[in-house]
C-alpha cells in the first residue's frame, strides 16, 4: 500500500497559523501518512527571460506563490499539534540558507517532534531568489548542496563536531540539539538529470519528484537502480512523487486542464504512480482550495477513495 501525504496550507487564502493547526490535526485524524511544506521566497514582477518560472522565458509564476508562509515555521506549527504523522519538506532550497543554521533547525525540529522529520532538499532555480539573499551565487548551487550535506552529517552526528568546506570550518565543537534519530534525506532531481540522480544514489535516502509522469518515474527508478549497482549501493532508494493540484472538479473532465482533476482522476493518478514504483505520493491540495474547511473535506474524500481502491 502506497503511503499518502498532503501539503499544509501555506497560501494567503488561509489564516496564518490557525489553519495550519486545524489542517494538521485533521489530516492526522483522517489517516494521512505525511504532511508536506515547500519553499518559495518571492515572486518577481519581471518574469521575462531567465526570470520566468523554472527559468523558462516568459513563463508566468502562479499567483498562488505570492505570500507563501515560511516552510519550517509552518512545519514546526504542525509538529506541535500532532503526534504520529511524518513531517516533510518538499523541498527546501538549501543554497538560500546558511548551512549550519539550517542543519540545527532541522535537528531541533526532529528532536522536538520525536523523530518525525524527513528532509526533502533541492538546489533551487530562481535567479531572483538567489539575488535577494542567498549566501552563494546561483552558479554554485550544486556545490552548496553538497557542502550542506557534509555539514549536516557532522552536525547531526556525535560531538565534538568538526568539518571544513570552502567557506566554513569547525575544528572541534559541541553543537546541538541532536536529532531524535537519523533524519532521512530526499533529494529533488529532474527525470533524466544524470548528475542530480548520481547525487541521490551517493548522498541520499531517496528521490522526491515533481512535474513527472508515471512513465518518467519508472524510467528514472530504473536509471537509479543502474547507478546504484554501479556504485555498490545496496540500500533501497525511496521514491516520493508530488502530484500538483490547483483545482478539484466535481466530475471528471476530458481533456483535463493542467493541475486540475476530479477525486476519481486523482485516485487514478495515485494508482499510476504506485504502479510505476513510487513508495509515497503527496498532493498539493491546499493550492486549489478556498479555505481550510474545503481542504479538510476534499482531503477526507480523497483519502477514503484511495484506500477504498486498495492502493
Amino acid at each position: 500500500m502506497v503511503k499518502l501525504g498532503v501539503s499544509l496550507p501555506q497560501f494567503s487564502q488561509f489564516a496564518p497559523g490557525a489553519d495550519v493547526v486545524t489542517a494538521a490535526r485533521a489530516m492526522e485524524e483522517i489517516g494521512y501518512d505525511s504532511l508536506w511544506v515547500f519553499e518559495r521566497v518571492l515572486v518577481p514582477e519581471d518574469q521575462s527571460g531567465v526570470h520566468g518560472l523554472y527559468g523558462v522565458p516568459g513563463l508566468e509564476w502562479p499567483q498562488i506563490y505570492r505570500g507563501v508562509a515560511d516552510a519550517l515555521v509552518t512545519l514546526s506549527t504542525a509538529a506541535a499539534v500532532t503526534e504520529r504523522i511524518t513531517l516533510a519538506t518538499g523541498v527546501l532550497v538549501v543554497p538560500l540558507h546558511l548551512p549550519l543554521r539550517l542543519a540545527r533547525e532541522l535537528a531541533t525540529l526532529d528532536a522536538f517532534s520525536g523523530g518525525r522529520l524527513v528532509a526533502g532538499l533541492g538546489t533551487g532555480w530562481s535567479p531572483d531568489e538567489f539575488a535577494a539573499g542567498a549566501p552563494v551565487p546561483l552558479s554554485e548551487r550544486g556545490r552548496a548542496l553538497d557542502d550542506f550535506l557534509d555539514i549536516a552529517a557532522a552536525v547531526w552526528g556525535p560531538n565534538p563536531v568538526g568539518y571544513s568546506t570552502r567557506r566554513y570550518e569547525v575544528g572541534a565543537a559541541d553543537i546541538g540539539p541532536k536529532p531524535a534519530g537519523r533524519i532521512p534525506v530526499l533529494l529533488g532531481a529532474s527525470a533524466g538529470a544524470d548528475r542530480a540522480l548520481r547525487r541521490v544514489v551517493e548522498r541520499a535516502d531517496g528521490w522526491v519528484a515533481s512535474g513527472v509522469t508515471p512513465e518518467q518515474v519508472a524510467a528514472t527508478l530504473a536509471r537509479l537502480g543502474e547507478l546504484a549497482a554501479g556504485s555498490g549501493r545496496t540500500t533501497p532508494i525511496e521514491c516520493v512523487v508530488q502530484i500538483g493540484v490547483l483545482g478539484v472538479t466535481e466530475t471528471s473532465v476530458e481533456p483535463r486542464q493542467p493541475f486540475t482533476a476530479s477525486i476519481e482522476q486523482l485516485v487514478a493518478d495515485v494508482a499510476a504512480f504506485a504502479e510505476a514504483g513510487a513508495d509515497q505520493v503527496y498532493l498539493t491540495l491546499p493550492a486549489g482550495m478556498r479555505d481550510v474547511k474545503e481542504l479538510i473535506g476534499r482531503a477526507g474524500e480523497l483519502y477514503e477513495a484511495v484506500r477504498a481502491a486498495g492502493i
